[in-house]
């Protein structure tokens, strides 16, 4: 704490759907081994950044906007249970997914 500068733990390479960049991220959960989490709202994906990575992660849709069981609308929240499973509230499909890692 302290540091007059921030630090860009996740995207930071303009909007897009490439791994090192994000679109309207909205939601962001952090594991205790500093793991971040984000819900990439415009790219409907969610997104694992490790601590010393160069790029995300796809962990949960990542195959355009809609509702099949691959797909993500609108990630507007999520969390990671103590066995690593996802969960990822849609607002564009009114309902929560369960995405196991």
């Amino acid at each position: 704490m302290g540091d007059k500068n921030g630090t860009i733990v996740a995207g930071g390479n303009g909007y897009g759907i490439g791994l090192n960049q994000l679109n309207k991220p909205s939601y962001i959960f952090v594991e205790e081994e500093q793991t971040v989490y984000v819900g990439d709202d415009g790219d409907h994906r969610v997104m694992k950044w490790d601590k010393n990575a160069h790029e995300e992660i796809v962990v949960a849709g990542g195959h355009g906007h809609g509702n099949a069981l691959t797909q993500l609308s609108y990630p507007n929240g999520l969390f990671v249970d103590s066995l690593g499973t996802l969960y990822v509230a849609e607002v564009g499909n009114d309902r929560v997914t369960r995405w196991p890692q």
